[in-house]
């Protein structure tokens, strides 16, 4: 059996009398994309300097690629990883193209391949132009770009949505999509926790340093066990007639029309029937599920740890 492609086992982070990681075990397997969530300062940034060999661990051990990145094996491995941080800096006077070749020098790759990887990012056209002309935006295209280089098995991303507009993040995710169908694990980190939702295998919640949870989102539904909300729709005058006939349900009559629900995950099947057994006509109905910022909120406040 493979070893996973990251693992972190038991593993703190002490900063002097400081702790920002508490006991971490964590591990992403090849091919899989994995969102860490958690405030400023939960310690995200932190265990991706751990896999880069910038810091090591206190107590506990960090493996990439089945090497310990500040091993005699390390460097190896570290040359399989690509890596985009959160804020980006590159010489201002130097353009685009050749940034990009500065930088597959130093990981000795093809120097031909960049025009074809700007092109991927949407920077085709701003391939001769000073960095300094650029936008935040096509700043962070530059820094993903540099990522690729290489055809990386391991790529981290802080917070890499940065600056990017909902045209060029569903083009950001598109690459995100093919890197996994070609293998590659992708760990990254994003306070933008709607975008994540469908876009990533399992997600690993922290605060304040410790895992609180990990698992798909709809593992993280099915722990946290939060209401479940419908909205039901009906001819004009009717809402309130199923105000009146349902008892024992927590509902809200927001029109004449319309009347929300709240249930649990299980229960919402038979308020379903319920509702349908009333002989109203029902014209739409909406089921809302626990989004990721609300099962976010409840891990952070002391949910059911992992």
């Amino acid at each position: 059996m493979n070893a996973p492609a990251i693992q972190y086992a038991d593993v703190s982070k002490d900063y002097g009398k400081l702790r920002v990681l508490d006991g971490v075990n964590l591990s992403v397997e090849s091919g899989e994309v994995l969102a860490l969530v958690g405030h400023n300062g939960a310690g995200k940034t932190t265990l991706m300097k751990l896999l880069l060999g910038l810091i090591r661990p206190t107590d506990g051990s960090v493996r990439i690629l089945g090497a310990d990145p500040v091993g005699h094996d390390g460097a190896e491995a570290k040359r399989a990883l690509g890596f985009l941080p959160e804020t980006v800096a590159f010489q201002q006077a130097m353009t685009g193209l050749e940034v990009l070749n500065f930088y597959a020098r130093l990981k000795r790759t093809d120097l031909n391949d960049n025009p074809a990887l700007l092109e991927k990012v949407g920077l085709a056209d701003a391939a001769k132009r000073r960095v300094k002309t650029y936008s935040k935006g096509m700043r962070q295209r530059l820094g993903l770009a540099q990522a690729l280089l290489g055809d990386p098995r391991v790529m981290l991303l802080d917070e890499p949505t940065t600056g990017l507009d909902p045209a060029l993040r569903r083009r950001f995710y598109q690459i995100v999509s093919d890197l996994k169908s070609a293998g590659v694990t992708v760990l990254l980190s994003s306070h933008a926790l709607s975008e994540l939702e469908s876009r990533v295998d399992r997600i690993a919640i922290l605060n304040q340093g410790k895992l609180m949870v990990t698992g798909s989102l709809d593992d993280l539904r099915t722990r946290a066990s939060l209401p479940v909300r419908l909205r039901l729709k009906t001819r004009e005058g009717q809402a309130g007639d199923i105000a009146a006939r349902l008892d024992g349900v927590d509902m809200t009559q927001v029109n004449g029309q319309t009347v929300e629900f709240a249930c649990m995950p299980q229960d919402k099947m038979i308020l379903v029937r319920r509702v349908s057994e009333l002989g109203v006509d029902v014209e739409d109905m909406e089921i809302e599920l626990p989004t990721l910022d609300q099962l976010y909120g409840y891990y952070r406040d002391g949910g059911a740890p992992s």
